[in-house]
This record gives structure tokens, sequence and C-alpha cells, in this order.
């Protein structure tokens, strides 16, 4: 049997996964295994930076719910995909971060003065959840199967395989290695969990008088969101999400709290005397499950479920834990809830929790005023969001832009959000947008930026059109960083320092020089036509709409944010 390069053996384990899609930005150290893409049906997307490379990938994770892979270059191209790769840890998606490295005989041991070689395994063990380098051309395929394993293992992260470029070029047997596939090596998802502790949860359940629950990413991951909402309206239970898992639930259902109606949110799990939390470790923006965002636990009973055993319990406490898959799980559950109870009406709190979410409506309507010849940012917010479909993809990017459209853009749909909820890290956006395009090539993918928020990966624009992803990109431009200027105007400074981006930028004539479409909006009365022309265009649309500066710096859920994040006893 002909030899095989170990970019062609790394390329058969990755088949053997169920890998089509790989992203990274070019590099000479990995021309093995590009030579070989076609024999595989490999598809290589190459963006214009290792970071937007990383981005691409987890969005085409989190849209497909599975494993993406992505590949840096020696040094410095690795280098530049940690921020990417810290993004994916922080948010739980599992990516398979592969970097080239210098030959072995330079990395090891380090003389000194070596051509960009530099410790990538120091520089990612903070941001995966395990690392490894290849030394060995053989041990390749093992190396392969324990990144699989470890980065879907559990609550899923990001993992990372170090493999120097002699290995990458170098050539072995392929029949002296074993290739198998997943059904052989890794066990699954840990199914329904402990009977017992299904029967006990779904007793409490039954039970209870003012049941809630509440929905994480895990859900999301799990594909668990019609048994979750078919439990909940069984129970005619309250419902809450992270951040990070919304659209799980419709967010025009009756008995949905929005993350940002916290009035409403917190009365109602607060007055809950049973909580189910699936797929959550309930965080800062979660209040850390602490009163009074949550109810006291001396009165409040708490069931959590999740597939990682280190997060039940992580930060609140919890009368039942279940290790568990979120889907059969609460298939288990509610077949068990039936059997207690039948559908229960819903309890007379709702009543006031409704005239609370009223009041928080009426409280973020006010902000939708714009003096004469001003664009509101909440108007345009509502224009963008009517114009496409409930199963759109929206994806966030900036500060206070972002605020903005988490208050007037709600989300009907699962796997239809992204977001970096958790790290908060600007210039996400387009490479997300692009990722889920690839992702879901059938569905509408639109972006929401700031002006500031864009200009980290704006590049991007060239890889959508060179692919031919149609995706709608739009930038409300106040000018500024939005969300300092406010941050700087409540910490009273005495003026602002640095806020200020170059008032006159077009970042549609921007999109136009990379061969997209691009329009400017200065009028409310203009942004659907502009959408709609962006539509027509059939190419990537970049729309810039020119939002009056001093709305933008007081977006609802402004004070909100900084009170969970900031809060004194934390």
């Amino acid at each position: 049997m002909a030899e095989m390069t170990g970019g062609e053996l790394l390329l058969r384990c990755l088949q053997e996964e169920g890998i089509s899609v790989l992203f990274g930005v070019l590099d000479g150290s990995f021309n093995p295994f590009l030579a070989k893409l076609d024999d595989y049906g490999m598809r290589f997307v190459n963006p214009r930076h290792e970071a937007a490379a990383a981005h691409m990938a987890e969005a085409y994770a989190r849209i497909r719910g599975g494993p993406a892979v992505v590949i840096g270059g020696i040094g410095p191209g690795s280098a530049n995909m940690v921020s990417g790769v810290a993004t994916a840890f922080a948010e739980g998606s599992p990516l398979i971060v592969i970097t080239s490295q210098r030959r072995r005989n330079i990395i090891y041991p380090d003389r000194g003065g070596s051509f960009q070689n530099v410790d990538l395994l120091g520089m990612y063990r903070p941001v995966t959840k395990w690392n490894a380098g290849v030394r060995d051309w053989r041990r390749l395929p093992e190396l392969v199967r324990r990144a699989f394993r470890e980065a879907t293992l559990g609550r899923p992260g990001p993992v990372h395989l170090e493999i120097p470029e002699d290995v990458m070029r170098g050539t072995g047997d392929p029949g002296s290695v074993e290739i198998w596939p997943p059904a052989q090596y890794r066990a699954g998802r840990p199914g329904a969990g402990d009977p017992q502790a299904i029967e006990q949860a779904a007793g409490m359940l039954a039970a209870a008088e003012r049941p809630l629950l509440h929905a994480g990413a895990g859900v999301s991951w799990g594909a668990a969101w019609d048994e979750f909402l078919a439990l909940a309206d069984h129970l005619s239970a309250a419902m809450t999400v992270s951040l990070a898992a919304r659209g799980v639930v419709p967010e025009d259902h009756p008995r949905y709290f929005h993350p940002l109606n916290r009035d409403a949110l917190e009365t109602a799990r607060s007055e809950a005397d049973v909580v189910l939390v699936v797929g959550s470790r309930v965080g800062e923006l979660d209040g850390w499950g602490r009163p009074p965002a949550w109810g006291q636990p001396s009165t409040q009973q708490v069931i959590q479920v999740d597939v990682d055993g280190a997060s039940i319990g992580l930060n609140l406490p919890v009368d039942l834990g279940l290790i568990a898959d979120a889907r059969p799980a609460l298939e288990r559950l509610l077949a068990a809830v039936k059997e207690r109870t039948g559908p229960k009406p819903a309890h007379d709190g709702f009543e006031r929790y409704g005239q609370m979410t009223g009041a928080w409506q009426e409280q973020i309507a006010i902000s939708l005023y714009a003096d004469e010849g001003q664009l509101n940012p909440g108007r345009a917010i509502q224009a963008i969001r009517g114009f496409f479909p409930r199963d759109a993809i929206t994806v966030m990017d900036g500060g206070n832009t972002s605020l903005w459209t988490a208050s007037f853009n709600p989300i009907f749909m699962p796997r239809s959000y992204l977001y970096t909820a958790k790290f908060g890290h600007l210039g996400t956006g387009l490479p997300y947008a692009l990722g889920a395009k690839l992702a879901a090539p059938d569905r509408p993918v639109y972006l929401v930026s700031g002006d500031g928020a864009i200009g980290f990966n704006i590049q991007e624009l060239e890889t959508a059109r060179r692919y031919g992803l149609q995706v709608t990109v739009i930038v409300m431009c106040d000018r500024g960083w939005g969300m300092e200027r406010s941050s700087q105007a409540f910490a009273q400074m005495g003026g602002l320092v640095e806020c200020d981006l170059y008032p006159d930028t077009r970042y549609d004539r921007v999109a136009e020089a990379f061969g997209c479409h691009g329009e400017r909006v200065d009028d409310l009365d203009q942004l659907r036509p502009a959408l709609e022309r962006a539509a027509a265009s059939g190419q990537p649309a970049l729309v810039q709409v020119m939002v009056d500066p001093m709305d933008n710096m007081a977006p609802p859920g402004l004070l909100v944010f900084g009170s969970l994040v900031y809060r004194a006893e934390d």
C-alpha cells in the first residue's frame, strides 16, 4: 500500500467524523492536507483573518448542533486565532482546533531564535478543554479521536491539536494505523438519566403550584426545544432562558419572560415553588441563582438537568440533580408527569406578571421617541425585524446596538440567534453571519452591528463575496463607541475620552469596494426599500443606517445589564 502523508491521514480521520467543511487561513505547513481535499470531498473555507475563521467555525457548529474544525498556520497564524477560540470556550462551542507548528527538531528542545516558533500548547491550554501535540505520525488517529471525544463530552467546548510540519508532511503506511468510526469509541450522550430521579422530579413538578422552567444553551445543543416547550405547556409553567438560549422558546409565547424583562422575570422566578433548570449553569447574567433574582432555597425546590455533572449545583443549590441529555430526560419527565396529572391551568400569578410585562413594554417604548429628522435605533430595529421572516437567523454584534436589538428583535425559532452572550467579544458578528449561512444556506441571515464592532472584521465582506454568501449586514452608525459614551457619561468623567469615530466613514462604499451591494439610509422611510434592494441584489449586502447618537446612548436594558454585571455583592 502506498504511503500516506500526515495531512492525508488527518483528512481520513476527519471524514470518518462526518466533517465536510473546514475553516482556516492558508499556510504552507499544511499543503499536504490541502492537496488531498478533493479526494475526500472536503471544502476549505479561507477567510481573511484567523480569528474570523474560528468565529465562522463556531457559528457553523452552533447552527448545525455539532463540532466544527478550524485550522491555524505556524506561529502568528495560530496566535491570531486565539481570541476566536477563547470566545468558543466561553460560549461552550465544540471546535476542533488544529494548529501547525515548526518541525519537531526545532520546537524540542527550543534553542531560542527559531523563526515563527511560539509555545502554542501553552498559549491554547487556558482556552480549551484539552490539548495535545502530535509527535508521532502513527498516533494521529488516536489523538483525533481523543479531540472529538473531549470536545463533545459533557459541556461542549474547543479542543486543540498541534501538528508539527514534519508530521504533516511525513509519510507512513496507512495499514499500520486504525481509524475508527465514532460509534466504536464514543459512548454518546448520557440518555435520560436515573429512572428513579426522573420519577422523583416528575412528582415534584406535578405537585407544583407555581412551576417555572429555565433553559440554557444545553437545550439547544441537545435539540430539546420541543420537549421543553411541551412540558412547560402541560404544566402551564412560566419559562425563562439564559441569554445564550434565546430562541428555544418563541419569544411571543404568553408565559415566556424575556431576559431584559427583569421585574416580571425575577418575580416569577422568586415566587416559583418548583424550578426546573435544563442545560444551564445559572451564571452571572442569570443572577447566579441567588435571591432576589431567584427564590429562597428554604422555600423553592430546584431540579437541575445537565449532561455535565460539574455544572449541577455549581451556582444554584439543587434539591435534585440529574445527569442526563436534555431531550430524552424531558421526554421521560413529560410522560411521567402526565401519569400523575392532566394539563394544569395557569396559576393566578400570571395576571400580575402580565401587568409587569405590559409596564416593561411601555417603558421601553418610551425609548422609541425621536426628535425631528433623527433616526431612532429602536425604530430601525423594529423595521429590520419586520422585514425578515420568523425563521431568519439573527446575528448581533456591538454594545448599545446589541441592547437595542435584544429589546426590539424577538427570536422565534431555535438555532436562529448568534451572539457572544458569555464573552461579549466585539467583531464576531460578520464571521458568525458567514458561518451561519454556510451551515444553513436556505435560511435568511442578517447581522445587526454597531459601527465600532463592524470595524474588527469588515474585511470578511470580501470572503462573503468570494463564496457567494448572501447575508445582509446592517450597520447602526452612531459615529462612535456608543456603549463607552454611555459608560463615561454615567461615570461623570467631565467629558468623553476618545469615543468618537470618523463621522463620514462610508461603510456602504467599503462594501461596494469588496464587490458587495451597499446602501446608506438617513431616514426610517428609506430602510425597508433598502433592505428589499439588498435582498434582490443576489449579493452580500451592507446597509449603513445613520442613527441618532444621543438616542443610541440610552438603549432599553442598559441599566439592567449594568446592574447584572456590576452587582456589588458579587
